[in-house]
C-alpha cells in the first residue's frame, strides 16, 4: 500500500506541475524551477538502490523482444524490470526502444524512463566528413545543421543521446583518434563544438526531434603519450587550463546536456576519478549542471591503472570524483549502495549525481512521454532521404582542402577525353563511410568512380584500374588494421594500371588510408602510405605528369614525397555517404574549394606531435647559430600548416587597420582588413585573426587563433572584413590561476593561414 501511495503523490505532483508549466509561460527561468521541483519530488520518492540504479548504464545489443541470451543480459533484463537502470546505449530501432521503456514502465515501482545513447558521431544513417574533415569547412552553419540532420535521423529511430562532440585538442597524427576531433586548436575547436551542441540540442530539448549532446573526453585524452591510444597524459596545470579545457567550458556554456570522462590519466589521476577537474573545475566553478558519464568501462579501468585496488574501491574513487553515470563497469550497481552504509560515499553526492540525471531526462520530456521516440513513421520517413543525402553533399565539397595545383591543373574540363581514374580507394564504397559510421551501411557511399563518371559528359572516356588493395583482405579493412601484418604487398595490378595511365589526358588517383585505419585503438607510427601505394603513385606517375591525388584519410598523413612530384593535390578526407559525387563536384569545378587544415601536415612522422601555436623557445631557429631547437634532417615548420588551403582564385589582403593601438584591460578594438578577390572565379576564403602576447606570467604561444570568418567573393571583388579584440579574447590562465587579461605588448595578423605575415601591434595598459 505505501509502494502505491508513493507512485500516487509522484503521478499528481508530476501532473500538477506539468499543469503549471504550460499555464505559465514566463521564459526559461521559469522553465528551470519547474524542472527543480519536478526533479526533487521523484528524488524525495526513491531508495538507495533506485537511486544508485539511476547513476548505471547498460549496453543494450541484445533482442530486447526475445528471451535473455546469457546470464549477463538475464541480470540486466531484471535490473531494468526492477528500475535499477538509469540508461541504455546501442538500443537501435524504434521498436527496441519501445520494448525496453516498456520493460521499465510496466515493471519498475516508480516508473522514470530510460535515456537511450548511441556513438552518433558524424550522421546516424545519412553519414557525413568524419569531423577532423567536416572541421576543415571551417563553415559553423553547415556543422550545425550536419548535426541538426543526425539528430533528426538519430531520435527518429529511437535515440535521444549521443556521444558526441568530440572536443579532444589533437596535436599528434599518430593517434588514431585523431579523425574523431576538430584538429589542434582550441579556438576553432570550440566554436565547432558549440555548433554540434546547438545542432543536436535545438532550442528545446523536450522536441522529439532533438537529442542530448555529450562533451568528451574530459578530459586531456587527445595528448597521449606517443600519440598511443589511451596512453598517459602528462600535461601541467596551466596547459590544461590553456589548451585542453577551454572547448569543454565553451560548450558547458552553450548549455550541453552530458558530459563523458576520458580514459585517460592526467598526471597520474585517472579521469574518471579526476576530483578536481569534474567536481571543482566543471561542476564547480563552471556551474555546470547536467551529468557526467564514463567512458566504456572506464571506472573499472581504474584497477589496472593502479589506481583503485578494486572494483568497490574504484567505485568509491568516481563517485567522489563526481562520475555520475557507470557506463558498463558494474561498479555502481555493486558496490555503490554498500560504500554508502559504510560511509565511504555520502548520500549527498549520489543525491546530486540521481538529480543531474534526472534533470537530463526531465528537459528531454521523457517524463512527460516515455515513448516519444518511439513513432515508427518518423522512422519510415525522416531517416536517409534525398534532402539529408544533398546536404551531406554540400558539406563534404566544403571540407575538401586543395593542398597544391601546380599549372591549375584543376578544375578539370567535362569535356576532357580520357580521364584514368586509378588507385585502390577509386571504387571503394565503404572507406568514404569512415570510422565510428553510426548507422552508415556498409559500401553505401558514391564511390570516386561513380562521382567522375556521374559527372563528365558522354563523350568522355573514364578507364579504371585498381592497381592494389591496402589490406590482405576487405575484410580485415573493415575490422581491425594492422599495417605491418595485414599490410598487401601485392603488385601483379601494376601494369594495367601503367597501362590505364599512359593513354590517359590526367590521372586521378586516389590513395590514403581504408575506413577503420584511423579511430578508436587505431594509432600508428607510420602515416604514411600502407603497403605498396606510393610504389603504384611513383609507376603512374613515371608514365603521366598530369596527376591529381584524392588524398582520403582520417589523420594527416606523411605526404611529403607526393607534394615535391605530384602537381595537384586534393585533401579528401572520408567525406560520407556522396563522397563521390563532392570530390566531382571539385575535380571538375563545379565548386570551388574552401577548406582550410584543421591539422598541421608534417614533412615527416618524426615530428609529432606538430602544431602551429607552439611556444618560442630560449634558443629558436637562427642560422647563423650552430645550436637552436631544430631538426638537423627536416624543417621545423609543417608541410602544409594549420589554416592552410588553396582555392581555383586568388585573395590579397590589405589595408590591415587598428581603430586604436592602446587599450585597458576591460577596453575592445576593432581590426578591419581588405579581401580582395584577384582572380577569375568566384571563391570562398576563411580570414583568420592571429594574435600573440609578447610577454607573460607565462610563456605563451607564438601565435593564436583568436578568430575567423568564410565568406564569398566574386571575381574582382572586394570585401572589408571587421573583428573586434577585447578582454574576452585576451585572457588567459595566468600564473595567479585565474582567468586574466595581462597588461603588455600583442602582436596581431589577418590573413589566409598560421603563416600569414599580413601584421600590426597594439598594446593593453594598466
Amino acid at each position: 500500500m505505501k509502494n502505491i501511495n508513493q507512485i500516487l503523490i509522484l503521478t499528481l505532483s508530476i501532473a500538477f506541475l506539468f499543469n503549471c508549466e504550460n499555464k505559465n509561460k514566463k521564459g526559461n527561468s521559469n522553465t528551470n524551477d519547474i524542472i527543480e521541483q519536478q526533479v526533487d519530488s521523484v528524488l524525495a520518492l526513491m531508495t538507495l538502490k533506485e537511486k544508485v540504479g539511476q547513476m548505471n548504464q547498460f549496453n543494450g545489443s541484445w533482442d530486447l523482444t526475445g528471451p535473455a541470451s546469457n546470464v549477463s543480459n538475464q541480470e540486466k533484463l531484471e535490473r531494468l524490470k526492477n528500475g535499477e537502470v538509469g540508461s541504455m546505449l546501442n538500443v537501435l530501432s524504434v521498436k527496441a526502444t519501445r520494448e525496453a521503456q516498456k520493460l521499465v514502465m510496466d515493471n519498475s515501482r516508480l516508473k522514470i524512463p530510460l535515456i537511450i545513447g548511441y556513438d552518433v558521431i558524424h550522421g546516424y544513417k545519412t553519414i557525413f566528413p568524419v569531423p577532423l574533415g567536416e572541421s576543415a569547412s571551417w563553415d559553423l552553419d553547415i556543422i550545425k545543421k550536419s548535426a541538426e540532420i543526425a539528430a533528426n535521423e538519430a531520435s527518429a529511430a529511437g535515440v535521444n543521446w549521443t556521444f558526441s562532440p568530440m572536443i579532444d585538442i589533437s596535436r599528434d597524427a599518430r593517434w588514431g583518434r585523431i579523425m574523431e576531433s576538430s584538429g589542434e586548436d582550441p579556438f576553432l575547436t570550440a566554436k565547432i563544438g558549440v555548433a554540434k551542441v546547438q545542432g543536436y540540442q535545438g532550442g528545446d530539448l523536450s522536441k522529439n526531434n532533438t537529442i542530448a549532446a555529450c562533451a568528451k573526453h574530459f578530459a586531456g585524452y587527445g595528448f597521449a603519450e606517443a600519440g598511443r591510444d589511451y596512453n598517459t597524459v602528462n600535461i601541467g596545470e596551466y596547459e590544461l587550463h590553456n589548451t585542453v579545457l577551454p572547448p569543454f567550458k565553451a560548450v558547458a556554456e552553450a548549455g550541453v546536456a552530458t558530459f563523458m570522462n576520458s580514459f585517460n590519466e592526467i598526471d597520474g589521476i585517472p579521469a574518471t576519478g579526476h576530483k578536481e577537474i569534474q567536481r571543482n573545475v566543471l561542476k564547480g566553478d563552471w556551474n555546470w549542471d547536467g551529468f557526467i558519464v564514463s567512458d566504456w568501462g572506464s571506472i573499472g579501468e581504474m584497477i589496472t591503472h593502479g589506481y583503485a585496488k578494486d572494483k568497490k574501491h574504484a567505485a568509491e574513487i568516481a563517485a567522489n570524483a563526481g562520475s555520475d553515470m557507470d557506463m558498463e563497469s558494474y561498479a555502481y550497481v555493486g558496490y555503490l549502495e554498500e560504500l554508502v552504509n559504510e560511509g565511504k560515499v555520502n548520500i549527498t553526492l549520489i543525491d546530486n549525481a540521481v538529480k543531474r540525471i534526472l534533470r537530463v531526462k526531465f528537459r528531454l520530456g521523457l517524463f512527460d512521454d516515455p515513448y516519444k521516440y518511439c513513432n515508427e513513421e518518423r522512422e519510415k520517413n525522416e531517416i536517409y532521404t534525398e534532402e539529408n543525402q544533398a546536404f551531406s553533399r554540400e558539406v563534404a565539397k566544403k571540407s575538401i582542402v586543395l593542398l597544391k595545383n601546380e599549372n591549375n591543373i584543376l578544375p578539370l574540363s567535362k569535356n576532357i577525353k580520357n580521364i584514368a581514374v586509378i588507385g585502390p580507394l577509386a571504387d571503394d564504397k565503404d572507406t568514404p563511410i569512415g570510422n565510428w559510421r553510426a548507422k552508415g551501411g556498409r559500401d553505401t557511399a558514391i564511390s570516386l568512380l561513380e562521382g567522375i563518371k556521374n559527372a563528365v559528359l558522354p563523350s568522355a572516356k573514364v578507364t579504371y584500374a585498381k592497381g592494389c588493395d591496402i589490406v590482405i583482405n576487405k575484410e580485415i579493412g573493415r575490422t581491425f588494421l594492422l599495417p605491418l601484418k595485414f599490410a598487401n604487398t601485392d603488385k601483379s595490378g601494376f601494369p594495367a594500371a601503367v597501362n590505364t595511365a599512359k593513354n590517359a589526358d590526367v590521372v586521378i588517383l586516389a590513395i590514403g588510408e581504408v575506413a577503420l585505419q584511423t579511430g578508436e585503438g587505431r594509432s600508428q607510427t607510420n602515416i604514411g602510405f600502407a603497403g605498396v601505394q606510393q610504389d603504384l603513385l611513383e609507376v603512374i606517375l613515371k608514365v603521366n605528369k598530369n596527376v591529381v591525388i584524392t588524398l582520403m584519410n582520417g589523420r594527416p598523413m606523411d605526404i611529403s614525397w607526393a607534394s615535391e612530384n605530384v602537381p595537384s593535390i586534393l585533401e579528401c578526407w572520408q567525406l560520407g555517404s556522396q563522397s563521390g559525387n563532392a570530390i566531382a563536384d571539385v575535380l571538375f569545378g563545379d565548386y570551388n574549394p574552401s577548406g582550410k587544415l584543421p591539422v598541421s601536415f608534417p614533412h615527416n612522422v618524426g615530428q609529432e606531435p606538430l602544431y602551429y601555436n607552439q611556444k618560442m623557445t630560449g634558443r629558436p631557429f637562427n642560422p647563423t647559430h650552430v645550436t637552436f631547437s631544430a631538426y638537423r634532417d627536416a624543417p621545423k615548420t609543417a608541410l602544409y600548416p594549420f589554416g592552410y588551403g588553396l582555392s581555383y582564385t586568388t585573395f590579397e589582403y590589405k589595408n590591415l587597420t587598428l581603430d586604436k593601438n592602446e587599450i585597458l584591460a576591460d577596453g575592445e578594438i576593432k581590426v578591419s582588413v581588405d579581401v580582395i578577390n584577384t582572380g577569375d572565379r568566384d571563391g570562398e576564403e576563411v580570414v583568420q585573426l592571429y594574435i600573440r602576447d609578447l610577454v607573460g606570467s607565462l610563456t605563451r604561444p607564438i601565435k593564436e587563433l583568436k578568430g575567423f570568418e568564410k565568406i564569398m567573393l566574386k571575381a574582382g571583388e572586394t570585401k572589408t572584413i571587421n573583428f573586434t579584440i577585447n578582454g574576452e579574447l585576451l585572457q588567459f590562465y595566468t600564473i595567479n590561476k585565474i582567468w586574466e587579461v595581462e597588461p603588455g605588448d600583442f602582436e596581431l595578423w589577418v590573413g589566409g593561414d598560421s603563416t600569414t605575415k599580413l601584421k600590426s601591434n597594439f598594446a593593453v595598459k594598466e
